[in-house]
This record gives C-alpha cells, structure tokens and sequence, in this order.
C-alpha cells in the first residue's frame, strides 16, 4: 500500500482534501467555513502521511469538512494527552495507537485499567459509533490490530518482562524503594562497586547479599576511599529490599531481562504491533511501574542508534498516568527524565504523557511535547480553577474562551494543537474525536491467555532463569580466599543477559578513575558534570546503561 492509499484502521496519507474521509466535494464545501474555522482548518490542510483525529468544533457545532490531523512525522516531537476522570483519554490512545499500527508504527500502550487489551479485537458497531462516525464523516469499519501483551514479572495477563538490578540502576531503585537523596546515593556506591568487582547484581537478593558484605568486618574496607557505607543507611537499604519483597515484588527482577527491542517489532501484514502491557494486577503499585516504564525508555535510548528527523517514528510510547513517574522524584531523577525526553527524539522514539492537567508534568519535560491533545477539565474547587487557568496559559494564543471551553467540553471531544509538517505548532482546534474501530473494552480473559502462550516470545521469557551471580559468588568467597575476592575483577564488557550480546562497548586505554570507571562514555561525562557529584554520575550511568546491548 502506498503512503497516498487509504490504510486500515482509518488512516491516510492523501493529500488534504483527498483524505479516506473526505468527500470529493469536501474541497468546494471547506470554502463555506467561517472565517474563523477556516483559518483554523486550513492551519491542519498536511500534504504527507498523517493521522486523522476527528473533526473541527466551532460555536458549538461539528464541521465534519474541517479534519483535524496529526502529521506522522510529528509524532517523534513527543505529546501531552490530559484530561479530567471520564472525559476519553484512554480512547484517544486507542484512535492514535491504532491510526500508527496501520501505519506500520509500532506503538507502547501501558495499560493500567485492564481495558486497553481490546485494541487487538475489532470494535462493536452500535448506535453510539455509528452517529459519532456520522458526525465526523468517518468510514467506521471494525478492525483489530495485531498486539504483544506483557506483564511486569508475569503478575497478570502477559508475558513477563523483567529487568535485572544491574541495569535497573541505583536511580530508579531508590525511587522504587523510597529512598532518600543520602541512601540513594550510598546505594549508587553499592552498584558502582559491584560493578569494579564484576559482581552481576541479577536479583534482589544479589544486592542484598552485596550490601551485607560492604557492612561486615570484611568488606568495610572496600569502600572507605570513596565515602564508605555506614552500618546504618545499609540496614535502612537492607529494611526497604526486605518490605520489597514481602509485597510480592521480588519477581520483577531477574532473567531473563526483557530486550525492548522487542517493541519495535511489525507485523507479517506490516502493520505496527502494538505493545500492550497490562497492570491492572499491579495498579496498587504505582511507584513500581511508573519506574518500571522509565526503564524501558531509557534502554531504548541507550540502545537505539541516532536517526535524526525521520519520516515516521520507530516507535511512539505512551506513559500513562504519568504523574506518578514525577511525584517525589529528586533532582538527579528528574534530570535524567528531562535528558532522557530531549534526546531520544533524534532516535525516533515519541513519547506521549497521559495526565489529568499539564501541571503534573514538570516544566522542563513539558516544554518538549510539540503535540496537544486537552480533554475537559473541571472547576469545581479553587485548586481545579488554579489549574484550569494554569493550563489556558500553555495554549498558544485562540480565536476560542478557552477557559469556557475546557470545561464544557463533552466526552470524546478535546481542545487540540500539534505542530505542522514545518515544526510550527497549529492553531488550537476544539475537535470532535472519531470513534476507535477496535473494541472499545477488554478482551475476555481466557482469549488473552491463548494470545500470549501463542506468541513466539513466551518461550523466551516465561521462565525465569536463577544462575550464578554476585550471592553465589560471595557466598563461595571463603572457598577461593578472601585476597581472591578482593582481587579487582574484569569488568563486564556487556550487560547481563541469557541471550547472545552483540560486539563490546570499547574501554579506556588507560587506568581510569573512580569518576571514568562510573562514567562510560564522552555524552554521559558531559551529562554527569551537570550534576555536579560522583554520585549523580554514578546514577547517570546506571540510568542509561553502561554496557547494554547494541542493536
């Protein structure tokens, strides 16, 4: 199918005014807009491939000729979805995830609910969608789009993705573990020592072990050159790890470790597959996934290579509840967030924030999403009204009242701008949203299972694999002699992993200091002396890998 061909799903690549909704008359009928909506929907009339949101709201009526689009190449300038409870976020995500896939993007869904697995089945024809496509002029068809479903440890419906705490990190760790800034930072110098002595930290209970050995009569002295690890903050370390795992999490970490290449694969028809990992087992632990997702994009920016401007992204990614990835972050955190946002666009990566309002992203992050999709908000208190106000203010300037807007908006409908095939945002469009043509709901429970023993990767990742790593290693240290075990061992040229690693990261030729050996490469030298401490190098370089696998 060529990019000028109606797609699946409801996508298109035609010209405006030639698009797989639009009539042929649709051209002579746009001359009869209002002034001010025709300014408008000319600011959306893209000449490439694009993905069609739905149709232009002006003085409260829907003019179905003046479509609302997203150019695809703008996908990978990133995005902001918001909006009230109830008001359609999560549909909106199922009208653009599904419009990339036919499109052979493939798309990342976190899917908290438990209701975006229906993404993979063709929706239901009702009264509902029938009179929405009406509205809009959309040729609803129903249409399921092929789909991976995963599960964080295998707690839920999926295939289970875990991560090792070698390449989780002490940043992300600590976040998880609701350390302080004083505990992360001496759990950074836990990793960093692991990592001189070739110590695979694989599973909990290789930290553990780790941190037991740094606070006995042996290994105290292993740190004491670089601050040392007081018999206190090891024990607040070694009490968290311990509640950790007394919740059930202990399964998130382990091999074998997911390879998130694995979503950028397509499909055998080239339609993009489309991630979907399920949390609905794990939504009570907000804190854990939301990292959980930070992980997977920052394995994705270390392993993807630089693409530059590309026509489509590789992939777009949608945190939702992103919120909670914010909340409580420190500094070394969210810096890494903001480097992590701005730099994996030229990788082809875009990324989606799906929140109630933009104030819970911070500024600097959201200064970086070109595309906005603003569902209605509510102003029932003087905090709603605060952050309605706030909100208006991060539009660029509208022929609309948006504050009026914003809050009488109905379900489905949105106030949106993106940015144009130029890079310059459009001008604001309150929009009618069309209807996703896969089901709008779950998939039944047992449909789920078969779909995801059926997936080639089960076998891959199914069983988790127990080998030797730093517990054994230290547990056998009385064997092999203590000066043996102090003994500085090679460093690991790649990342931990049961599947065969491409080509190793090169080394300094020279002896490095305790700051190289942290920091790997000229771009996190520079990253990490924006942060000022060795400490935040250390928790640079585990937050993007040191030596991941290369692609």
């Amino acid at each position: 199918m060529s990019e000028r061909e109606t797609a699946p799903g409801g996508v298109t690549g035609a010209p405006a005014g030639t698009a797989d909704r639009a009539m042929p008359e649709a051209r002579t009928a746009s001359a009869a807009l209002p002034g001010p909506a025709l300014e408008i929907a000319s600011g959306y009339a893209f000449t490439g491939p694009a993905l069609d949101l739905g149709a232009l709201l002006w003085d409260g009526v829907c003019l179905p000729d003046a479509q609302v689009r997203i150019p695809l190449s703008m996908l990978s300038r990133h995005g902001l979805v918001a909006g009230a409870t109830g008001t359609g976020k999560t549909k909106t995500l199922q009208l653009i995830a599904e419009q990339l896939s036919a499109q052979g993007v493939p798309v990342f869904l976190a899917d908290i609910k438990g209701d975006v697995s229906g993404v993979s089945a063709p929706g239901v024809p009702n009264e509902k969608v029938q009179a929405r496509a009406s509205e809009v002029h959309q040729q609803w068809a129903a249409t399921g789009f092929p789909a991976e479903f995963y599960a964080l440890g295998g707690i839920g419906h999926g295939i289970p993705v875990r991560a090792t705490v070698t390449s989780f990190g002490p940043v992300l760790l600590s976040k998880v573990l609701q350390l302080n800034q004083t505990q992360e930072q001496s759990l950074g110098l836990v990793f960093h020592y692991a990592d001189q002595k070739g110590l695979e930290l694989v599973d909990l209970k290789d930290l553990r072990a780790v941190v037991a050995f740094l606070t006995s009569d042996e290994g105290k002295s292993e740190l004491k050159n670089i601050g040392g690890l007081s018999t206190a903050t090891a024990g607040v370390i070694l009490r968290s790890l311990t509640a950790f795992e007394a919740q059930g999490m202990a399964d998130f970490f382990g091999e074998p470790e997911f390879d998130t290449g694995e979503l950028l694969r397509t499909a055998d028809d080239g339609r993009g597959l489309v991630s979907v990992l399920e949390l609905a087992a794990v939504q009570d632990r907000p804190q854990l996934f939301s990292t959980f997702l930070m992980w997977l994009l920052a394995d994705l920016f270390h392993d993807l290579p630089e693409v530059g401007d590309v026509d489509r992204p590789k992939l777009v990614f949608f945190f939702d509840e992103a919120h909670l990835l914010f909340h409580g972050a420190s500094k070394a955190f969210l810096d890494s967030i903001t480097q992590t946002v701005r730099l994996i666009r030229s990788k082809g990566v875009g990324i989606f924030f799906v929140t109630q309002t933009p104030k819970d992203v911070p500024a600097d992050v959201l200064a970086q999403l070109g595309n906005r999709v603003q569902h209605a908000l509510r102003a029932f208190t003087p905090d709603d009204q605060k952050a309605l106000k706030a909100t208006v203010k991060t539009f660029p300037d509208s022929a609309y009242d948006l504050e009026e807007l914003l809050t009488g908006l109905g379900t489905g409908e949105a106030v949106i701008t993106v940015l144009s095939e130029k890079g310059a945002p459009t001008p604001v469009a309150a929009t009618r949203l069309r209807a996703p043509e896969s089901l709008m709901g779950p998939v039944d429970a047992g449909v789920l299972d078969s779909a995801v023993r059926a997936s080639p990767l089960h076998g891959r990742y199914a069983q988790a694999v127990d080998r030797e790593s730093a517990y054994e290693k230290l547990n056998s240290r009385g064997a092999k002699g203590p000066d043996e075990m102090k003994a500085p061992m090679p460093k690991p040229t790649s990342k931990p992993t049961s599947k065969p690693t491409s080509k190793p990261t090169s080394r300094p030729k020279e002896d490095p200091s305790v700051v190289e050996q942290v920091v790997g490469s000229g771009m996190f030298k520079s990253l990490a002396r924006s942060l000022g401490t060795q400490i935040g190098r250390e928790i640079t370089r585990s937050l993007f890998g040191t030596a991941r696998r290369r692609r």
